[in-house]
């Protein structure tokens, strides 16, 4: 947010990631519902990450940005180096940011070419202050591109990541698919205890203490490195009654730090709780018998990356 701050695009970007935009959530159910009609037409075992997780998340986040679902494919494929953890800069990183970059900045210029009332999503608002906001005059195509880079990359990575992780949860315990199926108004609480329970952030959030603080009993000296655990903060037992069990009915305050905090909250929580809750109720209720396909212990985790996630979902129903 920082960059989008300086760049005088807060309105734009915020107003583009509030899922209360007309017809935003009737599209994604009617998403959802597609992607699960393939899934059960080309049959069981599917991998319901290939098949759900990265589809439904991409197809929110083009929506979002204005760019066609048709592309879903080459936009999640560059997350896969994009967000890798490697020991060492590779060159062909920057070859991938730059064809993401120059893939949005050319779909602005299609944007550009409509006319007002066709234009869609956040690059079409970056259309229209790039023809009539003056303020917006030093802006260049690449400065908005990488804007949507990354609104794109940071918001698909999350949401998908997120949402393979809560099916896993719950595949593990059918109890709650059950309990969800019963209780679909409790839907926006088990969303947030999934968050909670939520293990995705794939290492330790690195930070540089700018000054003297003490945390807790310790002195972090201005300078030294600190590793930001979140999940350890969300299964703080001072904070959360029985952290370790998984509560769909938990009641208190669920503070957890699943999208951040203070400067860093993310400033789409809002819309990445609308995309869970709209997954997780159309494959409860579309697929009640739904289980792993194999044993938890055999699926495939992937290393070297930003999040904790399987490479594959293999589910049956």
């Amino acid at each position: 947010m920082g960059n989008i701050n300086s760049a005088g695009l807060r309105n734009a970007v915020m107003k583009a990631l509030n899922p209360r935009q007309k017809g935003l959530q009737d599209r994604l159910r009617a998403t959802a519902g597609e992607l699960i009609d393939r899934i059960v037409a080309e049959g069981g075992p599917a991998d319901l990450r290939a098949g759900f997780a990265d589809p439904f998340s991409a197809a929110l986040h083009c929506q979002v940005l204005g760019v066609p679902f048709e592309d879903w494919r080459r936009l999640m494929s560059g997350l896969d180096v994009a967000f890798m953890t490697a020991r060492e800069p590779f060159a062909d990183s920057a070859l991938n940011w730059y064809k993401d970059v120059g893939y949005f900045a050319d779909r602005l210029g299609v944007q550009l070419a409509l006319t007002p009332e066709e234009r869609t999503g956040l690059l079409g608002k970056f259309a229209e202050l790039k023809e009539a906001d003056p303020e917006s005059a030093h802006l260049t195509d690449d400065m908005f591109a990488t804007v949507a880079v990354s609104l794109f990359g940071a918001g698909a990575v999350s949401t998908s990541a997120f949402l393979t992780l809560a099916v896993l949860a719950l595949l593990q315990r059918p109890e709650l698919v059950g309990y969800l199926r019963r209780h679909p108004e409790r839907m926006g609480k088990a969303v947030d205890e999934l968050l909670r329970w939520n293990l995705s952030v794939g290492d330790g959030l690195p930070r540089i203490a700018m000054a003297d603080v003490q945390v807790g009993d310790v002195l972090v000296k201005e300078g030294e490195l600190v590793l930001v655990l979140l999940e350890g903060a969300d299964f703080d037992p001072e904070a959360f009654e029985n952290p370790d069990k998984l509560d769909l009915e938990r009641e208190s305050s669920n503070a957890h730090l699943a999208f951040g905090a203070g400067r860093h909250f993310c400033p789409a929580s809002a819309l990445g709780r609308a995309h869970a809750e709209i997954a997780l109720e159309v494959l409860v209720e579309r697929l009640p018998g739904l289980r792993l396909a194999v044993p938890a212990e055999n699926l495939v985790w992937r290393t070297g990356f930003i999040k904790r996630l399987p490479e594959r979902l293999p589910v049956a129903w």
